[in-house]
């Protein structure tokens, strides 16, 4: 697959050589966009949010996730990393969480990728507002598009709002 230079400066590799979006379906490496907890980013790229008190939701699993979590989450099927970040807090390794939320955002180009804690709103759509940050949202709306977008209750607490705003998106 072809890489090109993408507006926020990050290596970007293309969903597909002929541009245009794959069909989304069990087989597909790839996210149903219509699918509930799923996060459209301005560049097409599909990431799911959720809540691990919640059921697994049906259908296909993720191929990588990041789960934010005070303590560290049981083991799964698939590739994953553990973030320390208990609940209404920040990550305790800044640098780590800007690292891991870059991979989330460069594999979620081609595979299907999730970030979850236990509710699904505030360390998830933080997560994800800083996500949206990596795809070009600039950092003082990236709240109101993972709130517009997510969940309307996503980033729940003024540290999450402000960590958000000054989130730098360059590349790790």
């Amino acid at each position: 697959m072809p890489s090109s230079q993408s507006d926020n400066g990050h290596e970007d590799t293309a969903v597909t050589d002929s541009g245009t979006e794959p069909a989304h379906g069990p087989d597909s490496p790839l996210w149903d966009p219509e699918a509930p907890g799923i996060l459209r980013l301005p560049s097409g790229r599909l990431v799911r949010g959720r809540g691990l008190r919640n059921p697994l939701p049906t259908g296909p699993s993720p191929a990588y996730a990041v789960y934010l979590l005070g303590k560290r989450p049981p083991e799964v099927a698939w590739d994953s990393d553990w973030l320390r970040w208990p609940d209404f807090r920040l990550p305790s390794d800044r640098d780590r969480a800007a690292t891991l939320l870059g991979e989330v955002w460069r594999r979620a180009a081609h595979e299907r990728v999730e970030v979850a804690c236990g509710g699904g709103r505030g360390r998830t759509g933080t997560a994800l507002a800083c996500i949206a940050v990596l795809d070009g949202v600039p950092p003082a709306e990236a709240v109101a598009f993972v709130r517009q977008h997510y969940d309307k209750h996503a980033v729940e607490t003024p540290w999450q709002r402000r960590y958000v705003r000054r989130f730098d998106a360059s590349p790790r």
